[in-house]
């Protein structure tokens, strides 16, 4: 395999794309997911591989005071923050639907051990700043 169709495979054709089998895009596949079967398996998969690392992060961690949604999924899609949620009470999560659905800087409910907000970032600053940072170190 040359490195070119390895790029293509790792970073066009797996993830959500490849369990989809339409699109790599959060949002195309919440719209599809009730009348799409791939597109629900793609959702769903991303909710659990989620779910799993913060369950391992956890228990690395011994416990958490804060977990932070940021990123575009992180930040505007209520009902995949919902489903990594569910179920992860015994960790002190609990949230709160409206504050969720309102994307709100704190969704957690009054009371939950475990403070959940939602963080807006600039990805392209994000990225922008870490390329400098490798070139600065090679340069």
């Amino acid at each position: 395999m040359t490195p070119a169709a390895l790029n293509e495979l790792v970073n066009r054709e797996a993830g959500l794309l490849g369990v989809s089998g339409t699109s790599a895009d959060m949002r195309d596949l919440l719209e599809r997911e009730s009348a799409d079967e791939h597109a629900a398996e793609a959702v769903a998969l991303f909710c659990y591989q989620a779910k799993k690392y913060l369950g391992a992060l956890a228990v690395t961690l011994g416990g958490l005071d804060t977990l932070v949604f940021t990123g575009g999924i992180g930040e505007h899609a209520a009902s995949v923050r919902l489903r990594i949620c569910e179920g992860l009470e015994f960790l002190g999560i609990r949230l709160d639907p409206r504050r969720n659905e309102a994307h709100a800087p704190v969704i957690s409910r009054e009371g939950s051990s475990t403070i959940v907000r939602v963080m807006q970032t600039d990805e392209d600053l994000m990225i922008a700043r870490h390329t400098r940072a490798v070139m600065e170190k090679s340069g």
